[in-house]
């Protein structure tokens, strides 16, 4: 499926990249700690997490996730849309759970 198809169905909101959201989601990986995603993320999967700072950008462009998604309504650090906007990495925000993000992604597949 499609970023976009993704956000639409679980009702996330586009922080960056507006316009790139038509790479695909082949999988979903949920994980904060950053070195760890970097070894086991696979590319394409949309990679759910809290954490919200500048390194997030880095971690999706090395791992090529398809999309960063921000749970429990986390706001990411300033500059971090820019830089995300700057590298095409897609960063979509919810109020929801990493849990309930995952369990609706499962649902879709």
């Amino acid at each position: 499926m499609k970023v976009s198809e993704l956000a639409k169905a679980l009702e996330l909101r586009l922080i960056s990249a507006e316009g790139y959201e038509d790479r695909e989601v082949t999988g979903c990986y949920i994980g904060d700690l950053l070195s760890w995603v970097m070894g086991r993320a696979e590319p394409g999967d949309a990679w759910i997490t809290i954490m919200s700072n500048i390194n997030i950008a880095a971690v999706a462009s090395l791992a090529d996730t398809a999309c960063v998604i921000l749970a429990e309504g986390v706001v990411p650090d300033p500059g971090v849309k820019e830089k995300c906007d700057m590298q095409d990495i897609i960063v979509l925000g919810s109020d929801k759970t990493a849990y309930e993000l995952a369990a609706g992604y499962a649902r879709l597949t």
